[in-house]
Order: C-alpha cells, then structure tokens, then sequence
C-alpha cells in the first residue's frame, strides 16, 4: 500500500520560497505523481503532476513558470519548489497520487491516494 507524507510548509513572505517533498512508502515507478491545494472556502485544485521525470510534467497556468514538479523515484520522493509565492496561495497542500500515466494534461482521473496536507501561508 502506497501511503503519503508531505514536509515543508510553513509561511512566508509574499514573494518568498518554500520547498515541499513528499515522502512515499513504497516505491512510486508507475504512478502519476501530483500535488494540490485547497485554500479556505475554495475547491481543492490540481497545480502540478509528474510522470518518471520530466518532460512528462503537468503545471496549471496560474504556477507555470514559478513551480517546479519533480521527484527522486530512487527515493521515493516527490518535490514542489515554489518560487514568488502570493498571499492568496495560501492554502493547503497536498500530494497525491494514482496507478496510471499522465504528461502534460495531468490526472485523467482523480486521485486515489493522499497525503494529510501541509500548510503553506503567505503574508502580505
């Protein structure tokens, strides 16, 4: 059973850097790796998935550019570098995952696998 833990957040200023990782129990060759968010009283989103390494990466339009996905498969672990952070990112984030290919669409299906969240927040 695959199982999913993030590190990372905290707060910082708008503008600031956080990186997160997510620690998988086992290994994740196989699986589209990805994280979301859900900020307070929003939907959960979908901001970045990775397949293997990159190219096969996914980025919504509103992180392109100042979030990179990648992962140590090695390892097992999935990282989020994100770079000039907003105030209204602020939100929980989460790493997922699930037993199929993705590249540039992202998740064809939603995840089945979860991580509990990690806050990130952003000051003003």
């Amino acid at each position: 059973q695959l199982d999913l833990a993030e590190i990372g957040g905290g707060s910082v200023q708008a503008g600031g850097s956080l990186k997160l990782s997510c620690v998988a129990s086992t290994y994740t060759g196989g699986y589209c790796m990805g994280w979301f968010r859900q900020a307070p009283g929003k939907q959960r989103e979908a901001i970045a998935a990775i397949y293997g390494i990159s190219p096969n990466t996914y980025y919504a339009d509103s992180v392109k550019g100042r979030f990179t996905i990648s992962q140590d498969i090695a390892n097992s672990t999935l990282y989020l570098q994100i770079n000039n952070l907003k105030p209204e990112e602020t939100a929980v984030y989460y790493c997922a995952a699930a037993r199929i290919f993705c590249s540039s669409g992202g998740f064809s299906r939603h995840p089945t696998i979860w991580g509990q969240g990690t806050q990130v927040t952003v000051s003003s």
